[in-house]
Order: C-alpha cells, then structure tokens, then sequence
C-alpha cells in the first residue's frame, strides 16, 4: 500500500470512528498546509466530523489565531514539540473540537528555523491530553516529507482513540494518559 493509499485508509477509519463516537476533529498545520484536513475531508460524511481546520505558516499567526506562546515560538522556534502541542490545543479550543492534530517541521529544501530538514513533530489533543511525538528525521523531497507527517498525524490520531477505547473497556479506574515521544 503507498504512503496516499494508507493516509486514505486511516481518513476513512478515522472518520468512522469519530462519528462512532459522535465527537469531532480540528486541524493546525504548518509544515503540511491543508494536507491533512484535506485527506479527512476527502471521506464522503466528513462534515459531520470534521469542524475546520487553520494553516498557519507564520509564527505570529501560530500565536495570534492559535494561542501558542510567543516566549516558547521565540524561545525554541516554531518546530518544536511544546509548539505542536499547542497549536492542537488551541485548535481543539477555538473551534469547538473534541479532538484535535497538528503538524509543524521543515520540509526543505533549505531550513527556515534551524532545524534539520525532515524534522517533524505532530501532536493530538483530546479529553485525555495533549499528546506530542517527533517523526525519525525523514528524507525526500518536500512533497514526500508532507505526506509522510500527514500519515503519522492520522496514526497518532489513531492510537490515541484506540487507547482511550482500551481506557472505557478497563473502566473508570483505568490509568489512560498522555504518551509524549
């Protein structure tokens, strides 16, 4: 299965799954600039599901829409865990998402924060937590880099519900946290 077919599969899962639920799904991207959303939006009853999305490139626009703070944006630059992990979170809170994924990371040719390219770090947040995880360095040209963070942002998506799920079968005592790579 190619790296288009998988993203396409998770989508479709992923989208099942949270009209399942009956809960729903924002994006923050950089590094991906609509990729993402748009692989969840090409499922047919996505709109059910799937409540917005925001690209923002720039780091004011990363603090101002999306509430991340400036100190860390000036602090460790906009490709950094902390920042992924905002991005999702003010997402999740600015437009009503019970979950929410982000991407942020170099794609290159040349590196505009400092960070190696194929740096990426994706997150989710959700009712358990903001979850973070940085992507093994990946190579290829710009478009093969934003595909593969498109499909790990789905599969971190992915875990997290089937770890929230595995939660509410244990029951209410059940310890189901954050996992940050």
């Amino acid at each position: 299965m190619t790296g288009g077919e998988e993203s396409g599969r998770l989508a479709r899962d992923l989208i099942g799954e949270l009209a399942a639920r009956g809960t729903t799904v924002a994006v923050a991207e950089s590094l991906t600039g609509g990729r993402l959303v748009a692989a969840l939006t090409s499922v047919p009853g996505s709109s059910a599901v799937v409540r917005g999305a925001v690209v923002a490139y720039s780091s004011d626009i990363k603090a101002s829409l999306l509430g991340v703070d400036p100190q860390v944006l000036a602090a460790q630059g906009p490709v950094c865990a902390d920042v992924a992990g905002q991005m999702a979170q003010g997402v999740r809170s600015r437009l009503g998402a019970t979950y929410a994924m982000s991407t942020t990371g170099e794609a290159g040719p040349e590196s505009a924060s400092g960070q190696p390219v194929g740096t990426v770090h994706i997150a989710v947040s959700g009712p358990s937590g903001t979850t973070t995880s940085q992507l093994d360095l990946l190579h290829g040209g710009r478009e093969d880099i934003q595909s593969a963070a498109v499909e790990g942002a789905l599969q971190l998506l992915a875990g997290v519900l089937a770890l929230e799920k595995v939660g509410s079968q244990l029951g209410p005592d059940a310890q189901v946290g954050n996992i940050e790579d």
